[in-house]
């Protein structure tokens, strides 16, 4: 949820409950499969919890915030395969079949898809966790329900027909919870706070500027972080990250002599954040810069300095993609549609369409000016 506590006080559960909530829910999944005569081994059912245990064991603090952040070009998947695979050494190889499902390289091709699809346990988990922590009501799905109606047919996963309402109930609770809780423009407008944050530590501290923070901390500001110079050392480092570090060290910058770092972390502390306006059409550059001329001079910074203020961007969200891997329902005659197909409603087919939105971020000041 990044920063989503910021609009949503109750939002403050953390990633390590949606790891143990999903492999409670796979472990009901394995139950009904072998139920309805599915042959789940006990290596596969083990392999399936510990890789749903793990699936997102690469995300940094903050979450997604910090993925481009502290490291270049390595995102979480990345990650949490190097974690996997230094784990699999530590316990003398009893990962690896954890790891061939986790990279699609098991044939059973429905094992895959319990662990990471577009119905898989993780969604299933973080819609009704994030959901309930944030009281968007809408965002309650029936994972009970949905899980029962589970069933394999070429080693592909099926959902029942009689369960095509509470799979369209879960695609239309994903789609509000984006625009209403995950992409919420507040919480959106935190993130990208925090991204610039981080982005000025590192280039105050790689012109040699000494910032007070964690060691760990410290380690991903000073060093130019690779997917190629990603080694054990490095993981290790990573490893002893959380969000205490980055709370700490913007406690720490506020007081900072360098105008961009205490003012933006400021912001994240005080809560009292740039303004964020969102739009279906682009902002124009004539807008963004008349934004720009007017707070550098304000402020006596260069056009560079105030890009870290006002700035642009897109959003984007689709519910449910036509070219990813489809749900499939299993109808009574036993064929097998895509849900889209399957479903009688008309909702259903524009959920698949991407919905984009434009932002533009600027400080407060210059809202009675423009």
């Amino acid at each position: 949820m990044g920063l989503s506590y910021l609009v949503y006080p109750g939002a403050h559960h953390t990633r390590f409950h949606h790891a143990l909530g999903c492999m409670h829910i796979m472990q009901k999944a394995i139950e009904v499969l072998r139920f309805k005569g599915i042959t789940i081994s006990n290596d596969e059912s083990n392999a399936l919890l510990i890789a749903i245990l793990l699936h997102d064991i690469g995300h940094g603090p903050f979450s997604h915030a910090m993925e481009h952040s502290i490291v270049e070009n390595v995102n979480h998947e990345d990650i949490s395969m190097l974690f996997m695979n230094k784990l699999n050494e530590d316990f003398d190889g009893k990962l690896s079949l954890a790891i061939q499902i986790f990279k699609g390289e098991y044939p059973r091709k429905f094992m895959l898809q319990l662990i990471s699809s577009q119905l898989d346990m993780d969604r299933m988990d973080y819609l009704k966790r994030d959901s309930f922590y944030t009281g968007v009501a809408e965002g309650t799905i029936n994972s009970d329900r949905l899980i029962q109606m589970m069933s394999v047919v070429d080693d592909t996963l099926v959902i029942e027909e009689k369960g095509i309402y509470s799979v369209e109930k879960f695609l239309m609770a994903r789609r509000l919870m984006y625009w209403q809780a995950y992409l919420h423009k507040t919480s959106l407008v935190a993130e990208l706070i925090l991204t610039k944050i981080l982005k000025r530590a590192k280039e105050l501290t790689l012109k040699g500027v000494d910032l007070t923070c964690s060691e760990s901390l410290k380690y991903f500001m000073i060093n130019k972080i690779e997917a190629d110079t990603f080694d054990h050392f490095t993981l290790e480092k990573f490893s002893q990250l959380d969000d205490y570090d980055i709370v700490s060290a913007l406690k720490s910058w506020q007081n900072h002599d360098d105008f961009i770092l205490s003012s933006l972390s400021k912001m994240i502390i005080n809560r009292d954040l740039l303004k964020i306006k969102l739009s279906s059409e682009k902002f124009s550059k004539e807008e963004l810069s008349q934004y720009l001329d007017t707070f550098s001079q304000q402020n006596g910074i260069s056009q560079h300095e105030a890009t870290y203020f006002i700035f642009k961007g897109k959003i984007k969200n689709q519910a449910y993609s036509i070219d990813a891997e489809p749900i499939r329902i299993l109808k009574k005659d036993k064929t097998i549609e895509d849900v889209i197909v399957a479903s009688d409603q008309l909702n259903l087919k524009a959920l698949s369409k991407p919905v984009t939105k434009y932002y533009i971020c600027f400080p407060k000041q210059l809202v009675e000016k423009y």
